[in-house]
């Protein structure tokens, strides 16, 4: 990419999106276009298209997407499944029809199987069946792979797929219905240290800041201790106590493994593929080109109750963590075979009690 290339990045205010915004400059890269949801409907083909047409982007960043956790995945099938490949379908095929140089498309290591050999290398991709709560999700990631490598052996386009592993990081998810685990966590433990030392000012900030089922800080002490306990962050002791004890629920048994990557370090990968990284460098060049998608991942993994006891750590909550094995575990492991980033020339820096450290920071500095 030349500096003074115009990069259109799709999801411009979202997890990756927005650290995408903040690395380019850093690195240069000035000629960023982004459009917010209100501004461009990526679900409308006309309104995609018009988009492409008028501002003519050299280099394009699929970043968007409708995300959440094991709750929306399983509740929100149907959603999950049209709006996703809608988007990829409409912003691939426009990047095609315009001439776009070279397209990043970003999945999510959820498109492999339940059984996937660990780690997971690229080539187990449809090797068995997926996980049954985030299926419409991962199929619709499949077929973005698909979409990029069936557009590149056809028309000879340049459109790479990356597939990051569990992403965290600055203006991230926190509700506490749709959010990922570590979002939902960092949330869970400051709502929870705040019951436990009375701070009901911090508390009445947070939820000014993001509402739970339309509860605010201006709500009663009733219904917001009512809507906490819905989601499992609950009182055991006298609200009037100068040391009050909370527990927080968390969902299964804790034992699952899980691979977290801090969402800047991603937006570092994403930037070094685009610069670095050709279609044809994804593949050996054989008879039948598939998997040609790039695992990004650290490669390690820490079980949900380590990751539970290290924010814990790192907020300061001193209450109870209570694990409800009626809950549902998700995949028992994920964890990423990063060996293919890694023969390109691309590694991580951050672990995760870094990442978590700073996150915190940045939630409660908002």
């Amino acid at each position: 990419m030349e500096k003074s290339s115009k990069i259109y990045i799709a999801g411009h205010k979202g997890l990756v999106g927005s650290a995408l915004w903040k690395t380019l400059p850093n690195k240069g890269y000035n000629n960023l276009v982004g459009r917010s949801k209100s501004e461009l409907d990526l679900r409308n083909p006309q309104a995609v298209n018009q988009f492409f047409e008028e501002e003519k982007p050299d280099y394009v960043i699929l970043a968007a997407a409708k995300v959440g956790g094991i709750v929306a995945n399983n509740t929100y099938r149907g959603q999950f499944i049209y709006e996703n490949l809608t988007i990829q379908n409409n912003v691939i095929h426009s990047a095609y029809v315009h001439g776009v140089k070279k397209l990043l498309f970003l999945g999510s290591t959820c498109i492999y199987p339940k059984e996937a050999p660990q780690p997971m290398p690229e080539d187990c991709l449809l090797t068995s069946p997926l996980e049954y709560t985030n299926e419409p999700y991962a199929i619709a990631k499949i077929a973005g792979i698909k979409m990029c490598e069936s557009y590149n052996l056809q028309y000879g386009t340049n459109f790479i797929s990356v597939m990051p592993t569990n992403l965290y990081g600055p203006n991230d998810n926190f509700d506490l219905e749709k959010s990922h685990v570590l979002p939902a966590l960092v949330r869970k433990n400051h709502l929870g240290k705040c019951l436990e030392t009375n701070n009901w000012n911090a508390l009445r900030k947070d939820l000014d800041r993001n509402p739970i089922e339309g509860i605010s800080g201006k709500s009663s002490d009733d219904e917001i201790l009512a809507v906490l306990d819905k989601y499992g962050i609950r009182f055991n002791s006298d609200l009037n106590s100068s040391n009050s004890r909370a527990s927080i629920e968390i969902w299964g048994t804790g034992k699952p493994m899980r691979e977290f990557l801090w969402s800047e370090e991603m937006a570092d990968a994403c930037v070094y593929v685009m610069e670095k990284v050709d279609f044809n460098d994804t593949h050996s060049g054989e008879k039948e080109v598939r998997n040609t998608h790039i695992n990004i991942g650290t490669g390690k993994e820490v079980s949900i109750k380590e990751l539970a006891e290290t924010i814990k750590h790192k907020v300061g909550f001193k209450g109870e963590l209570f694990y409800n094995t009626d809950k549902p575990d998700g995949t028992l492991r994920k964890l990423t075979d990063p060996s293919k980033i890694h023969d390109l020339g691309w590694h991580h820096q951050i672990d995760i009690e870094e990442g978590i450290e700073r996150m915190y920071d940045w939630y409660i500095g908002q």
